[in-house]
C-alpha cells in the first residue's frame, strides 16, 4: 500500500477572486503533512480538486497518478473527512457506516472494524444526530478509513476534541502514517500539529510559502540563540560581550546570546563566579515559524487603535 497526492500548478477563480495561483506540492507516503495558512489560503480549495468536488482552472491534482474521478472505488484509494457534520442524524453511527461500506462493495466486518479503531463501539447503535462535535469527528474519520486507503485528508481533525480525544487524535494519524499511508491534514492548531507531522505545506494567497519538514521549520525559526537567567545580569553581559558573543537583555534577569554555544556560555560565566539558573537554547514552536511565514499572507489584520 503506497501511494502519494501530486498537486501540480493548480489554478481556480471565483468571480474576482484568485483562489488558487499556481499551488504545487506533494504529499508523500509514510508522512503526515500538515496543510496550514491564513483563511482565504486555499486550502478548502485545493482539498475540494483533489477530491473531485471543485474543478481546477488549470494544473492537475491526481492520487497515486490518476484524477479522483477516473478511480473505481474511490473510497479504496483515499478516505477524507471535510464535514463532520455530513451525515444523516437519524441513523446510528453503525449503520451509516454500513451504507457507506455497502455503497462501495465492501464488507460489513470492516465497519466494525473501523469502529473499534476509532474509539466508538460503545456509541455504535446511538443516533449520529445526538453526538458531540468530537464524536463525529471521529465517526468521519471511520468512514475515511472504511476502504483502508493508502492517502487520506483530513479537514480540521482536532475540531471539537476534548483533551483526551485529541491526545488520541495526534497518536492516531501517526499510526496512519506509521503504516506507510499519504496523511494530509488542514488544521489551525499548530501545537497538534507539531506533536503528529513530520512535513507541513504552509500556504497564502493560493500559492506555497514553504513546503519543508517540521523539524527544518523549527530550527531556522529558532534563530540559534540562547536564553540566560541570572542574578547578575550586567556582569554576566559584560563577561559574555567579551566572549565575543551579541547580548541583548529581554527582561528582568533574562538575557538573550547569540554567537557562543551553551557549553562556552556556561564556562565563561562559570570562570567569573557569575550566578546563573538557567541556559537554554531557545527553541521556537511550530506557531511561530508559521506566524512568521505567514506575516504577508494575511489579508485582513486588525487594526490596532490608540
Amino acid at each position: 500500500m503506497s501511494a502519494s497526492i501530486e498537486i501540480d500548478g493548480l489554478r481556480k477563480r471565483f468571480g474576482s477572486t484568485q483562489a488558487l495561483d499556481g499551488m504545487t506540492f506533494t504529499v508523500s507516503p509514510g508522512q503526515v503533512t500538515g496543510f496550514v495558512g491564513p483563511n482565504g489560503a486555499g486550502k478548502s480549495t485545493t482539498m475540494r480538486i483533489v477530491l473531485g468536488l471543485d474543478a481546477a482552472d488549470a494544473g492537475t491534482a491526481t492520487i497515486g497518478g490518476r484524477p479522483y474521478p477516473s478511480l473505481q472505488r474511490p473510497l479504496t484509494h483515499v478516505g477524507s473527512l471535510l464535514d463532520a457534520g455530513a451525515l444523516q442524524p437519524s441513523r446510528s453511527a453503525r449503520n451509516h457506516l454500513l451504507w457507506l461500506a455497502h455503497s462501495q462493495g465492501l464488507a460489513a466486518r470492516r465497519v466494525d472494524e473501523v469502529i473499534g479503531l476509532t474509539g466508538l463501539k460503545s456509541a455504535a447503535r446511538r443516533k449520529a444526530g445526538g453526538y458531540s462535535l468530537g464524536m463525529r469527528q471521529r465517526l468521519g474519520i471511520a468512514a475515511a478509513l472504511l476502504g483502508d486507503p493508502p492517502v487520506l485528508i483530513f479537514d480540521e481533525p482536532f475540531n471539537g476534541m476534548d483533551p483526551e480525544g485529541i491526545v488520541w487524535m495526534k497518536a492516531f494519524l501517526r499510526s496512519l502514517a506509521a503504516d506507510g499511508r499519504a496523511v494530509l491534514v488542514s488544521s489551525h492548531l499548530m501545537s497538534e500539529l507539531e506533536d503528529s507531522a513530520t512535513h507541513v505545506v504552509v500556504v497564502g494567497r493560493g500559492r506555497v510559502i514553504t513546503d519543508a519538514s517540521v523539524a527544518d521549520l523549527i530550527a531556522a525559526a529558532s534563530g540559534n540563540y540562547i536564553v540566560l537567567r541570572t542574578s547578575a545580569p550586567a556582569d554576566a553581559m559584560t563577561v559574555l560581550l567579551r566572549a565575543g558573543a551579541e547580548v541583548t537583555a529581554t527582561g528582568s534577569g533574562v538575557l538573550s546570546v547569540a554567537g557562543l554555544s551553551s557549553e562556552t556560555t556556561v564556562s565563561a560565566l562559570s570562570g567569573h563566579a557569575i550566578p546563573f539558573s538557567e541556559v537554554t537554547t531557545h527553541r521556537a514552536t511550530l506557531e511561530e515559524a508559521y506566524l512568521e511565514l505567514t506575516r504577508a499572507a494575511v489579508e485582513y489584520r486588525a487594526e490596532v487603535t490608540t
